[in-house]
C-alpha cells in the first residue's frame, strides 16, 4: 500500500488523469506476455524526463518499489509488480524527436513503438534493423531494457548493437546522461551497453539516440522444406560455412508447420518435417549470387519443396507461415513456456536432439523454432499451469533443456532476459562472483533496490562480500 501523501505527492506531479489506484486499471498493469499476473499499487503515467525525475525523488523518499514498464510484451516477467508498488507506464513518452539522416541517427522518447520507428527511417531510404517478433506492440524502452534481438539479429545484431546514447533516471531521481551521438566514443566506463538489457533494474530510460543505416537495395526469400529436422539443422551450418550469412534464417519443426499450416490453410505437404525461411539482402548483385548459393545448399538434401520470392507481396506470402507461429501454437494448450536457449550454430542438430529426448523422457509436448542463424531456438512447453503434477515435469524438464544447452556452450536466454521466470536459473550459467559484481553495480544505481526489486537475481541470492 502507498502511503496517502506519496498519492497526494504522485497526483501534484502527473495530474490525476495520469495517476490511479483504482482496481479496474492496475489489472490492466498486472500482467505481461509470461501470464503471470501481481497487482501493482499504482500506476502513472510521465510525460517527460522532468516527471521521471520527480517520480523517482518521491519513490526514493518513500522507499516505494518502481517497476518501469514498456508495452508489457515481455516473456519472463521483467515489467511485473512483484512486491505492489508502482508501475511506472512510459507509452505516452512516445516521441520520434530527431532523424538526423546526414549522420545517420534517430533521437527517440522510450515509448515510440519499434515497428513505428522502422518505418519512419524507411520514409527517408534508412534501416533500423532490430526487429523482435513483437515489434507491432513492443517501445524502444522496452527494447533497449531487454536488449532484444529477432530474426535479423543474425547478420545484423540486437538492440545494443543500435544504441549510441541513453538517458536514465536512477535513484534518488539522477538523470545520468550515457554515450554519445557518434560514431564513436570511449570517456569513461561504457555504461550505455551496460543500462542495454539491464531490465529495469537500474534505473528508467527516458530518452535514447539509435544508430541506422542505409536501407538494403534489395532482398529475396527462400523457403526450403526439408524431410527431416537434422536435414534442416545442418543446412544452417553448412549456409554459415559458405559464408552466407542471411538477413534473417528461421527454423520450424513439424509440430510448429503442422500446427501453423493447418491454422492458416497453407496446405504444407505432411512430409515436410522441418522448415527454414531464409531471406537475403544487398545489392542486387550480392542478394542474386547469395540466393542461388543458397538454394544451391538446400537442394543437395533432396528437400519436399523450395519456394522463391523476391516481390514484396510474394515475400509477405511465405513469411506467413512464420508470423502465424505464436497465435497458431498458443491454441493448442491452456499454458506456453515459451524458454529461449542459444547455442553456436553447429551446435543447433544437437540440441535439438537434446530436448526431444527430454520431451519424451517427461512426457511433454515440446514445440521448437526460432532465430537459426543465430543458433536461437524456441522451445515451447505445451503445458497447463494449473496442473501441479506436470508443471513439476515441466521444471525439471526445463532445468534439464539450460543444462545440455551450456554442455553445448550456449545461454539459458538469448533475447527475452532473465525477470523472474529465468532468475531461478541463472546460477547455472553466472557464478557466485559474478553475481557479486552485478549486484555491486546495482546498488551504485540504486542503492535502495527499489528499482524493479525480485528480477534477474536468483530468489535466494545472498550477497557474499569479497574475502581478500
Amino acid at each position: 500500500m502507498i502511503d496517502v501523501e506519496a498519492q497526494k505527492q504522485f497526483r501534484d506531479i502527473v495530474g490525476k488523469e495520469r495517476f490511479s489506484t483504482a482496481r479496474e486499471d492496475l489489472v490492466c498493469y498486472s500482467y505481461d506476455a509470461a501470464n503471470l499476473p501481481y497487482l501493482p499499487d499504482a500506476v502513472i503515467f510521465p510525460l517527460s524526463e522532468a516527471e521521471v525525475v520527480e517520480i523517482i525523488k518521491t519513490a526514493f523518499r518513500y522507499n516505494i518499489p518502481v517497476f518501469p514498464r514498456g508495452a508489457g510484451s515481455g516473456f519472463t516477467g521483467g515489467s511485473l509488480p512483484v512486491k505492489g508498488g508502482l508501475v511506472v507506464c512510459m507509452a505516452k513518452m512516445d516521441r520520434i524527436i530527431n532523424i538526423d539522416e546526414d549522420n545517420l541517427t534517430v533521437e527517440v522518447e522510450p515509448g515510440v513503438i519499434t515497428e513505428k520507428l522502422q518505418q519512419a527511417v524507411e520514409k527517408k531510404g534508412l534501416f533500423y534493423p532490430p526487429d523482435p517478433a513483437s515489434l507491432k506492440f513492443s517501445t524502444i524502452g522496452g527494447n533497449i531494457a531487454e536488449c532484444s534481438g529477432g530474426p535479423r539479429a543474425a547478420k545484423y545484431g540486437v538492440t545494443r548493437d543500435y544504441l549510441l546514447s541513453v538517458n536514465i533516471v536512477t535513484p534518488p531521481g539522477i538523470v545520468i546522461k550515457s554515450g554519445a551521438k557518434t560514431a564513436k566514443s570511449v570517456v569513461g566506463f561504457d555504461l550505455t551497453r551496460l543500462i542495454a538489457g539491464s531490465e529495469g533494474t537500474l534505473g528508467i530510460i527516458t530518452k535514447a539516440t539509435l544508430k541506422l543505416i542505409p536501407m538494403p537495395e534489395q532482398r529475396q526469400c527462400i523457403l526450403a522444406l526439408f524431410k527431416s529436422i537434422r536435414d534442416a539443422a545442418t543446412t544452417v551450418s553448412e549456409l554459415t560455412a559458405a559464408r552466407i550469412i542471411p538477413s534473417t534464417l528461421e527454423f520450424m519443426d513439424y509440430t510448429c508447420i503442422k500446427t501453423v499450416s493447418n491454422y492458416l490453410n497453407l496446405g504444407i505437404p505432411d512430409e515436410c518435417k522441418a522448415l527454414l525461411l531464409i531471406e537475403v539482402d544487398g545489392s542486387k548483385e550480392d542478394v542474386a549470387s547469395k540466393s542461388r548459393k543458397a538454394e544451391e545448399i538446400c537442394r543437395r538434401k533432396n528437400p519436399v519443396d523450395i519456394r522463391t520470392a523476391s516481390t514484396n507481396e510474394e515475400m509477405e506470402k511465405l513469411w506467413t507461415v512464420r508470423r502465424g507461429v505464436s497465435s497458431a501454437i498458443g491454441r493448442l494448450s491452456k499454458t506456453k513456456i515459451n524458454e529461449d536457449i542459444t547455442v553456436p550454430r553447429n551446435k543447433i542438430p544437437d540440441i535439438l536432439d537434446e530436448v526431444y529426448k527430454i520431451a519424451d523422457k517427461y512426457r511433454l509436448s515440446i514445440i521448437c523454432f526460432g532465430h537459426a542463424g543465430d543458433g536461437n531456438i524456441h522451445t515451447n512447453i505445451m503445458t497447463d499451469r494449473e496442473n501441479k503434477e506436470e508443471m513439476g515435469r515441466v521444471e525439471k524438464a526445463v532445468e534439464e533443456i539450460f543444462a545440455a544447452t551450456l554442455k553445448a556452450g550456449g545461454t539459458i536466454s538469448g533475447e527475452h532476459g532473465i525477470g523472474i521466470t529465468k532468475s531461478p536459473y541463472i546460477s547455472m550459467e553466472l557464478n557466485q562472483e559474478y553475481l557479486n559484481l552485478m549486484w555491486r553495480v546495482k546498488k551504485s544505481f540504486d542503492p535502495t533496490e527499489i528499482m524493479n526489486p525480485g528480477k534477474v537475481f536468483p530468489p535466494d541470492f545472498v550477497y557474499t562480500p569479497f574475502l581478500v
